[in-house]
């Protein structure tokens, strides 16, 4: 591909979704066991780093490298921005993107414009195409991400770049960095056991993979299991691991963390930690404010309460739905998808709804679940976690849908939802609906083992199958339950219906592409 006189490819104009169809023929189904998929492979990625030519731009880049089960991607959100405020410019990459796949590379707080990421996808693709072999294949969907997102920040010439891990650590595409600035650790949970391992320590090696001989790291209070073996892992690499303190909430004067909910005061702590290592490690300033004292810096406060990442603890009306002629519905959506999430889910769940109630005393209520999960997820973790906190604080959902995800595989940067399926396979979906009966009627396995009486078939308005049960429904589309929702505020114009939206970032993806106009 041609390139302009800095070496940056000139603009490629090739439509979006040119780009979305090459990039999803990059998504494989195969099994990781399967070693016959080579494209997958770790030390492979060297390989694709020449083919590119980023071994130098690699290996200068200042990289805050973060791994962990919870909360990474608001660590990383936290750290960008206390950066950007101090005057850096900054790339960011995370995953997974809710809407558009754009949202994966941000460049000073903002997802890269659709001209550049053409011009920088193209570039990438085309050369990779170019040089592969039957040998060397054509790298898998992340990998692909994780290398044009190199490419993208060493021709934008940023000053700080923070990764995100993607899964794991060890053999994460983004491990290709060797000489990081400081390496975090989020908080660790039992999440894709089917490939990490099934202890929490056996995680944390994996987590640990990113660590790097003597170059510094942080972690959260850990448990007892993750933390040794997270202690045991530096010690080998002589990597000086600090345990950074939750921020205490007094620090920032009064203001709320741009995110919400009560863990992210953990993971400021962590970015705060992050942020002041890179200072103090790059030469921008002499004070280590992780053990100073003293109040924290203007840029700090500024950057942790104006940071903002969609689909975790995010409220948003739907705006499809005018309250004084059709009823009144919002949305609260987080992507929980691990039992202590789906925990930390619901206390900031139920402290939201109880806020907003307070605000409309004149209004009934009606909190109404929106779920589902990926088959590797086992419900019986996640839903009985949600459904006891949210009780313990007086919380109790008057019906839960059961949907599933529409866009998993469907033109992975895609602006619009593919048509729902006539022959979607709703079992697992069944499976859920199964397991929340149960919960919320509190059997013990008799009656909920009888389909032909607990389960219905019905149509709604449109014509559509719907599962329907005594506490809850199980859909074949998510248009469909929006539907359902959007008549459900019409027939009861005098109730505000609260939906929650959890248990898969893909799904709150869904939701936001349908709710927003």
């Amino acid at each position: 591909m041609a390139e302009n006189d800095d070496g940056s490819p000139e603009l490629n104009l090739t439509s979006y979704d040119e780009a979305m169809d090459a990039l999803s023929s990059l998504i494989t189904k195969r099994s990781r066991a399967d070693k016959s998929n080579k494209g997958d492979g770790f030390e492979i990625l060297f390989d694709y780093i020449k083919m590119l030519d980023l071994e130098q731009a690699i290996s200068e880049m200042k990289v805050i490298h973060v791994a962990g089960t919870k909360g990474k991607g608001s660590t990383c959100t936290f750290t960008e921005s206390i950066l950007r405020n101090y005057g850096f410019r900054t790339g960011l990459f995370t995953s997974p993107h809710l809407i558009d796949v754009r949202e994966r590379f941000r460049l000073n707080g903002n997802d890269i414009c659709e001209e550049k990421f053409l011009a920088y996808f193209w570039w990438c693709f085309e050369r990779l195409k170019e040089k592969t072999t039957d040998e060397i294949p054509m790298p898998t969907y992340f990998r692909f991400l994780a290398l044009l997102a190199f490419k993208i920040f060493a021709a934008e010439q940023v000053d700080v770049v923070i990764l995100e891990v993607g899964l794991g650590g060890k053999f994460d595409a983004t491990n290709v960095v060797q000489t990081p600035v400081v390496c975090g650790i989020s908080s660790l949970g039992y999440d894709h056991m089917e490939i990490l391992g099934n202890t929490l320590g056996e995680i944390a090696g994996e987590k640990a993979g990113i660590f790097k001989h003597r170059v510094p790291a942080f972690t959260v209070p850990q448990p007892d299991e993750a933390i040794h073996v997270l202690e045991n892992k530096a010690s080998k690499l002589d990597v000086p691991l600090q345990v950074a303190p939750p921020l205490d909430p007094s620090l920032l004067n009064g203001l709320k963390l741009g995110l919400e909910g009560e863990h992210q005061y953990l993971n400021a702590g962590l970015a705060i930690a992050l942020s002041s290592k890179w200072l103090q490690s790059t030469g921008h300033v002499e004070v280590d404010y992780l053990v100073q004292n003293g109040p924290l810096p203007e840029q700090f406060i500024r950057g942790l309460t104006t940071a903002r990442l969609q689909g975790r603890a995010q409220i948003v009306p739907d705006q499809y739905t005018n309250i004084e002629t059709d009823g009144d519905l919002v949305f609260y959506l987080d992507g929980a998808h691990s039992p202590e999430s789906m925990e930390a889910c619901a206390r900031w769940f139920s402290r939201a709804i109880k806020d907003d109630n307070l605000e409309r005393s004149r209004k009934d209520f009606m909190q109404i679940l929106l779920f589902n999960c990926m088959s590797v997820r086992d419900p019986q973790l996640l839903l009985p976690r949600l459904v006891k906190t949210c009780a313990s604080q007086g919380v109790d959902f008057k019906k839960a849908l059961f949907v599933p995800n529409t866009s998993v595989y469907y033109k992975v940067g895609s602006h619009a939802l593919p048509p729902p399926d006539p022959q979607v396979d709703l079992s697992w979906q069944l499976t859920l609906q199964k397991v929340w009966e149960s919960l919320v009627r509190g059997d013990k396995g008799g009656e909920s083992n009888n389909t032909d009486a607990v389960y219905g078939e019905v149509k709604d308005e449109t014509g559509t199958s719907v599962k329907n049960c005594e506490n809850s429904a199980v859909f074949p589309s998510l248009p469909s339950a929006i539907k359902w929702l959007r008549d459900s505020v019409q027939q009861n114009r005098s109730v505000r219906i609260q939906v929650l939206v959890t248990g898969s970032l893909h799904l709150v993806g869904d939701v936001l592409r349908l709710i927003k106009k």
